[in-house]
């Protein structure tokens, strides 16, 4: 396994981080359980989280995912090896906290004792905002067009300051993001330089061969701030692995499940491109799926790719990508296809 600092803070994090958003419905609390021993026992020590999980999010199962990981911190008595982040809900879900803007003190207070207790512990090491409570461009979305803002959504300041006293507590440890625009992750950063405020130590956006939005503006702030990528979808919800290929659609896999939900990555001009990263990876041997998250893990904006897996085959195989080695002549071949076709599936 290799490893990355967390911004620039002590914390070593595994560059394989082990998402956890099919745990409580695609994946029973048992298969949670051996995904996690799986992942630790091959070096994995950064686990992602978040109280709205799993995906599909809905209210029957709203806090389902953080449960298991709790009922398994307090089966293996393990807490300790585990670098842990979980995040708070955005505005827009009306059964969370009953909607709008979540970014108060109290609400984030109400957010972290609930997450705290379902995951069983007494801190949590990384505290992410799940999406901008403005109006802007968030999960992939690109064409910002601006709106007037309501005011409806919290001084980034004030949240900085809420989010100290928990930290000040014991309660979170640092802070990042999730779904960020340059725009928001520069000014959050920009706040605590000034007001002495803790400082967003991660961002974590959609980036993958069929997504390299990430390296546009956000790529430079996360190096020159140490504010790093924590790379979700690395596989394009499983695109990427090859397995929807011929518009095949596998039984019990996202995309026969909840194609509606999931429309990201479906795009009717992204199977084109689709089809030339997996010839690359044909052409020199490789897996396509470890092909596709080693292309992620190796860059230098990147702290961490978050692999989800329904299967432990599926797993394995995510976590062995860290021993694949892309030469640059394959690089260039990925390279020469983004050119050509840059960001299908945005």
């Amino acid at each position: 396994m290799n490893y990355k600092k967390l911004g620039n803070t002590d914390l070593d994090v595994s560059t394989i981080c082990l998402g956890t958003m099919t745990w409580g419905e695609q994946n029973s609390q048992k298969e949670g359980f051996e995904q996690m021993d799986y992942a630790l026992d091959n070096g994995v020590n950064f686990f992602d989280v978040a109280e709205i999980y799993p995906s599909p999010c809905r209210k029957e199962t709203y806090g389902k995912t953080e449960k298991v990981v709790g009922n398994w911190f307090e089966k293996k008595k393990n807490r300790d090896k585990i670098i842990l982040a979980t995040k708070i809900s955005g505005p827009g879900l009306t059964y969370v906290r009953g909607g709008g803007p979540q970014y108060t003190e109290k609400k984030i207070s109400e957010a972290i004792e609930n997450s705290l207790k379902r995951l069983k512990t007494d801190y949590i090491d990384l505290y992410q905002l799940h999406w901008p409570e403005r109006k802007t461009n968030f999960f992939g979305k690109l064409g910002y067009v601006h709106k007037e803002d309501s005011n409806e959504w919290n001084d980034f300041e004030k949240v900085l300051t809420a989010l100290e006293k928990f930290i000040k507590q014991g309660k979170i440890r640092y802070i990042g993001l999730s779904n960020e625009t340059p725009w928001g992750l520069s000014k959050f950063l920009e706040i605590s330089k000034i007001k002495k405020l803790p400082k967003m130590m991660s961002v974590q956006n959609p980036y993958s061969l069929l997504c390299r939005t990430y390296e546009i503006g956000l790529s430079e702030i996360s190096i020159r701030e140490k504010s790093g990528l924590l790379a979700y979808s690395p596989l394009a919800g499983g695109y990427l692995t090859g397995k929807y290929r011929n518009n095949n659609l596998p039984k019990n896999s996202r995309q026969k499940l909840f194609s509606d939900y999931y429309t990201r990555y479906s795009k009717p001009n992204a199977s084109p491109i689709i089809e030339k990263y997996y010839n690359i990876s044909k052409k020199f041997g490789l897996n396509f799926a470890q092909m596709s998250v080693k292309f992620c893990e190796i860059q230098k904006f990147l702290t961490s790719v978050i692999i989800g897996a329904t299967t432990m085959e599926q797993l394995k195989i995510n976590v062995e990508s860290v021993s694949v080695n892309l030469t640059e002549e394959i690089l260039k071949e990925i390279n020469d296809v983004q050119i050509k076709h840059p960001n299908p599936c945005p």
